[in-house]
């Protein structure tokens, strides 16, 4: 078990975690959200022990594992790809060690009934069931098929690790954490180097991993496919909501629609309330009620609406000037790194307005075609024609990392700006959230998220109606990316995507060029279409969901639950229709009233008197039942509206027929304020009538 306790932790004098509280059970599956610069790297980092906490604690429990794989690219050097990665084993030899150790410790004791005794036989046999599930036996068909996996061929295991990129060695990483087999997988981002095929052997490896995962990831389908609880971070607090990220989303918004409607309802009755003390707080038959109206308000607990955080980028590519009708166009290209070549005879073409999207293993040219296409690399064969008047615009994988790290935020753009584009840098800028003192940041001291930010802003200085765009949704959030596909569909040039998400891509592009072995195959429609196609060629992962149309499927889109759940919390049950009598009962109306003497009183007959105390007692009696239905009302609101101020409340299964009612008492309520201002009034004039008010 993982337990975070009351967990603090600022920057700059601002809280970036302000009293968390939430716990992770063994076989929990949750995805961490919450816009760049939330916090949810670091509470990674907090939860692997790397970093420490300033207030509160994280509380482990003895013997558990963590495996953690940052989101920086991880460096490794002298060894080969299959030797670095089978050093996750050295955690085996240990343990074998270590059960050697306390097996001679417990011969030597003969304090069988010591608690150090049953100390050591209790570690005896978690250190055993950490190597049974280690599986050591098999090791290098356990290292092999984690590798292949993750997208290495065979002739890759000789290979030195300092040869491959940061995006290879970051699956080695992820390799070797997947090895270990920890109690606890933190990911931080680990989509981010992973093609599409790979991506979906980890969603299948994860979802039938046996230890609990956390991770943090902007790729809506991969979190739908394997977490079943969400975090979000946001404002300084953790908000925890049993459900996939799609289903928090709604859920998420459900709530807050309820919380502002209770919000709303108080609001009213506080209102009310306040109308009824100022308009009777200087007449002595109503001091009573008066003070007890008065106690009332300052025993209401106010309900608080979250403050949203509705900050995200809001920006649209400038028009883009008309090009020819064929944007780019290869012809036989050829290109090769020394003796290795990696295409072979490409013919692609592009025309205007066209929008098409790069996909295929790491490694298989992708990154490489788009850099020719644009100029950063030389063809070794074949030619690549650019269009007429065409304006190209690229943003390279690395491209936040290429920016000038002691250059402030203002400096970056206002360097690349010209002409009339130089008035417009603080608008610019304002709409990829820099702002006031946020412009003089260093480059060096930036989010991921703020780098990438920076660099898209950077590319709409020109109007371009040619855009490439080289994994332009890594590290940004999800907002983030939604803003950036909305601003691409209006996007009225013609685009390449080279990226892995499948969610971003979904219904952008209306072609699919997969790269593979140094060829290239197109595929009419979005990249879901490609995927189905796929799927009978050699993505069998997904048969099982594809090929069974027969197989009931639930109505939620949610992810079956894991295996192991918290236990089943009791259905709430919705408060009676009757309103329940409370104990503090409102002040009892006078009814054996005199009339007090006045010069100015007009007399009354005899009759006439009597029927006036008549009417006027049967009103304070109609008020006092409406007092009292009114305080009942009250009572069963408020204790409602208690339990939907918790996130908890959306996730029973009677949720709404308890929306419902709380729903019917407020219209109830409102109808009975209604009457007993109208009684209220009644009465009123019958006392003046008689001359006793």
């Amino acid at each position: 078990m993982l337990t975070v306790s009351s967990l603090s932790i600022h920057f700059g004098g601002n809280y970036l975690f302000d009293d968390v509280s939430f716990m992770i059970a063994p076989r929990d599956r949750v995805g961490l959200v919450g816009k760049n610069g939330a916090g949810k790297s670091t509470l990674l980092k907090i939860l692997s022990g790397l970093l420490e906490e300033e207030r509160g604690s994280v509380h482990k429990s003895n013997g558990l594992t963590i495996g953690y794989l940052p989101q920086d690219i991880i460096s490794a050097g002298g060894r080969t790809v299959y030797d670095e990665t089978a050093t996750a084993f050295a955690e085996t030899l240990a343990l074998e060690e270590r059960i050697h150790a306390i097996s001679d410790e417990l011969e030597r004791r003969t304090d069988y009934e010591s608690d150090e005794y049953n100390d050591l036989l209790h570690e005896l046999s978690d250190v055993n069931d950490h190597l049974t599930r280690m599986d050591s036996g098999s090791m290098r068909g356990q290292i092999e098929r984690i590798l292949t996996g993750l997208g290495f061929e065979q002739r890759d295991m000789t290979k030195m690790t300092e040869e491959l990129s940061g995006g290879w060695q970051m699956r080695i990483e992820l390799a070797k954490i997947l090895l270990r087999k920890p109690d606890y997988i933190l990911l931080d981002e680990p989509t981010n180097h992973l093609d599409i095929e790979s991506l979906m052997w980890l969603e299948e490896f994860l979802k039938n991993y046996d230890g609990a995962i956390v991770m943090i990831s902007h790729d809506r389908s991969f979190l739908d496919s394997i977490t079943t609880r969400t975090l979000e971070i946001t404002l300084g607090k953790v908000h925890d909501y049993p459900a996939s990220y799609s289903k928090y989303v709604q859920m998420r918004q459900e709530r807050r629609e309820q919380q502002l409607a209770a919000f709303t309802n108080q609001q009213k009755q506080i209102a009310d309330t306040e109308k009824f003390i100022e308009r009777f707080r200087y007449k002595a038959t109503k001091a009573v009620q008066v003070q007890s109206r008065i106690k009332q308000l300052d025993k209401i607990d106010r309900i608080e609406i979250e403050e949203e955080d509705t900050a995200s980028v809001h920006f649209r590519f400038p028009d883009a000037p008309r090009s020819g009708r064929t944007v780019f166009e290869a012809q036989g290209v050829v290109k090769s790194f020394g003796e290795k070549t990696i295409l072979r005879g490409i013919d692609f073409a592009i025309e205007r307005g066209e929008k098409i999207a790069f996909v295929g293993k790491n490694g298989e040219g992708k990154t490489t075609f788009a850099k020719m296409l644009v100029g950063q690399e030389e063809v070794s064969g074949g030619v690549i024609t650019i269009g007429h008047n065409v304006a190209i615009g690229y943003y390279a994988q690395h491209q936040a990392e290429m920016l000038d790290p002691n250059a402030t935020v203002l400096d970056i753009i206002d360097r690349a700006a010209t002409g009339e584009m130089r008035t417009k840098i603080r608008d610019l800028l304002g709409a990829f959230l820099f702002s006031g003192d946020s412009v003089y940041k260093k480059v060096k001291v930036l989010s991921g998220g703020e780098k990438s930010r920076l660099a898209m802003a950077k590319l709409l200085l020109e109007p371009i109606n040619a855009l490439i765009l080289d994994e332009p949704t890594n590290h940004l959030d999800m907002r983030s990316k939604d803003v950036l596909k909305q601003a691409l569909m209006d996007y009225d040039g013609a685009l390449i995507v080279v990226s892995h998400d499948r969610d971003f891509l979904q219904g952008l592009t209306g072609k699919v060029v997969e790269f593979r072995g140094g060829a290239i195959k197109e595929f009419a429609g979005d990249i879901y279409e490609f995927l189905r196609i796929k799927n009978i060629e050699t993505l069998r992962q997904l048969e099982k969901s594809t090929k069974e149309p027969n197989t009931p499927q639930p109505a939620s889109h949610e992810p079956p639950q894991a295996p192991l759940q918290a236990p089943q919390q009791t259905p709430l049950q919705a408060p009676q229709q009757t309103p329940v009598q409370t104990t503090s009962k409102p002040e009892p109306i006078n009814q054996n009233l005199e009339p007090i003497a006045s010069a100015t009183t007009s007399p009354l007959d005899r009759e006439e008197r009597k029927r006036l105390q008549k009417e006027e007692r049967r009103l304070a009696r109609l008020i006092e039942d409406c007092e009292k239905q009114i305080s009942a009302l009250e009572t069963s609101i408020g204790a409602i509206e208690q339990q939907m101020a918790e996130a908890e409340f959306y996730t029973k299964p009677n949720f709404k027929d308890v929306i419902a009612e709380v729903e019917s008492q407020r219209k109830a309520l409102d109808t009975t304020m209604e009457e007993w201002a109208k009684l209220s009034a009644e009465r009123e004039e019958i006392l003046l009538t008689m001359g006793v008010v």
